[in-house]
This record gives structure tokens, C-alpha cells and sequence, in this order.
């Protein structure tokens, strides 16, 4: 963890930041806390000061992660409680906003058998590099839209490869999914956090969305966690790719929180 605070001539402790990394990590992924003391006047200004003084220490603006319960615009003190942290992280930069939904299947959802309208298997790197490249184009993802505005989807896919890669989860779990006729149809990548089993990354390649084929990539995913005797798996998407959350409403998964993200736009 990485942990600044802003304090009043007294050595009062006026806000807390923490920001998140991995154990060898040289500088923050994400910020996880911001916290500003109670009567604090302007809450945002302190907060944005703080951010800042962590940014230039960081060299860099590592993105902001708030998590909320369903329905959370609906309770005044939460939404004033976001929106002076939304205010902070706007001024110091943090001006993209993207909401996802955080999704949680537990063994009573059950799972769906297989319908033999694709065939699993592992794969290559190459083959799993071409997979990644292909299902990128024209995703609803937005983090992989705003990716493609820097890099082209090959360069995005050997990211996305080296990301799973280093995740908790093994690479012998991925799988390439084809239609029986051979045909590339998507792409499955169960992974894991240092806590639980997780989604990671699945996706149809475009010439065969529209098809239903996205279930049954979900559904070999959840298979695999819940054989291995998984109590807990966890996904995210966005809340407006429609059709990936179809899927998980489909498939038995919750959604258990709502994650805003704040980030810098891409320059």
C-alpha cells in the first residue's frame, strides 16, 4: 500500500489517501481510500490537494476505485459522500468515469451443462494472442475502447495476455473456444484474485456475436471454477454492455456492488 495524509498546522490528520499495488510494485495501480475528517469545510479542495501532492510523488495518476451498493444515488448521504470524491478526483485529472457492475456466483446458482455448441481446448500463445486481438475489435468494453485509441489490438492483446499472466490463476486454465466446424468462436480465461476464483476475460469474436455463444463461454468458465470446488466466483463489466450482463443475470450471478472508476483520459 501506498499511504499519504494532509494535516493542519497542529498535526491534526485532516485526509487519508491509500492507493493500492501488487507487492513488487514500484508505484500505485489504483486508488482504494480517500477519506477527509469530519467538519473538514471544503472536503474536496483538501482532497484534491492531497491527490495531487501523491500524484507528483508518483510521477504519474493512477486511476480511482469506489465501491458502492445497488441503488446508491438514492441515499443523499452516500451520493454526497461520492460526489465530493468525484469533485477531488476531477480536479486533480481523474475526469474519465466508467461504472461496472460487480457479480458473484456461489455454488447454489448452479451450473449449465454443456451443449456441444462449441468445443473447448487449450491453445498457443500465438493462437491465444490472435484471440485476444480479435474479440477487442468493436467490444463494449469501454477500457478496451479507450486502450484501442493508444495502441492498435495487437499491441492491446500482447497487454491483455501479460495481464492474466500475471494474476493468480494458472495459464494452463485458458481455453479457446470453436465452433464444431473449427471456426474460432471465442475465448475463456478463468483467473483468480489472491482471494477467490474469478471470470478474468471471455469474449466472442465479432463475426459470431448476436448468436447466444457468449453463455456458453461463461458457462465453460463456471464449470471449470465450480469443479475445482470454487465457494465464490467474481466478475465485472460494464454497466453498459448490456449483453455481457445479460449473460450473468442468465448464468446465476449477483450483482453484489457497483464499482465507479475514475481515470485520466488517454492522451
Amino acid at each position: 500500500m501506498f499511504t499519504r495524509t494532509a494535516e493542519d498546522e497542529d498535526g491534526r490528520i485532516l485526509a487519508r489517501a491509500v492507493w493500492w499495488g501488487r507487492s513488487d510494485s514500484e508505484q500505485p495501480i489504483a486508488l482504494d481510500c480517500l477519506q477527509v475528517a469530519a467538519g473538514v469545510a471544503d472536503p474536496a479542495g483538501v482532497a484534491a490537494a492531497l491527490l495531487d501532492a501523491g500524484h507528483a510523488a508518483f510521477g504519474g495518476l493512477p486511476g480511482y476505485n469506489i465501491s458502492l451498493p445497488r441503488g446508491w444515488r438514492a441515499d443523499p448521504e452516500l451520493a454526497a459522500a461520492v460526489a465530493w470524491r468525484r469533485e477531488a478526483a476531477h480536479r486533480t485529472g481523474l475526469t474519465r468515469e466508467i461504472e461496472r457492475l460487480r457479480y458473484e456466483w456461489t455454488p447454489a446458482a448452479g451450473t449449465a451443462e454443456p451443449t456441444g455448441r462449441l468445443v473447448f481446448r487449450e491453445g498457443t500463445d500465438e493462437e491465444m494472442l490472435d484471440a485476444f486481438a480479435r474479440l477487442s475489435r468493436g467490444s463494449l468494453d469501454l477500457a478496451t475502447q479507450h486502450e484501442l485509441e493508444l495502441m492498435d489490438a495487437e499491441q492491446l492483446a500482447r497487454e491483455d495476455f501479460d495481464f492474466y499472466l500475471g494474476c493468480p490463476g494458472e495459464r494452463s486454465w485458458w481455453r479457446l473456444a470453436h465452433l464444431p466446424d473449427g471456426r474460432l468462436a471465442g475465448l475463456a480465461v478463468p483467473s483468480a484474485t489472491p482471494y477467490h476464483r474469478n471470470v478474468g476475460y471471455l469474449g466472442v469474436v465479432p463475426e459470431q456475436r448476436g448468436r447466444g455463444l457468449i453463455d456458453e463461454v461463461l458457462a465453460e468458465i463456471t464449470r471449470f471454477h465450480a469443479a475445482a470446488g470454487a465457494e465464490r466466483i467474481t466478475a465485472t463489466t460494464d454497466t453498459v454492455n448490456l449483453p455481457m450482463a445479460a449473460a450473468f443475470d442468465r448464468a446465476g450471478y449477483e450483482v453484489t456492488e457497483i464499482r465507479l472508476v475514475l481515470e485520466a483520459p488517454a492522451r
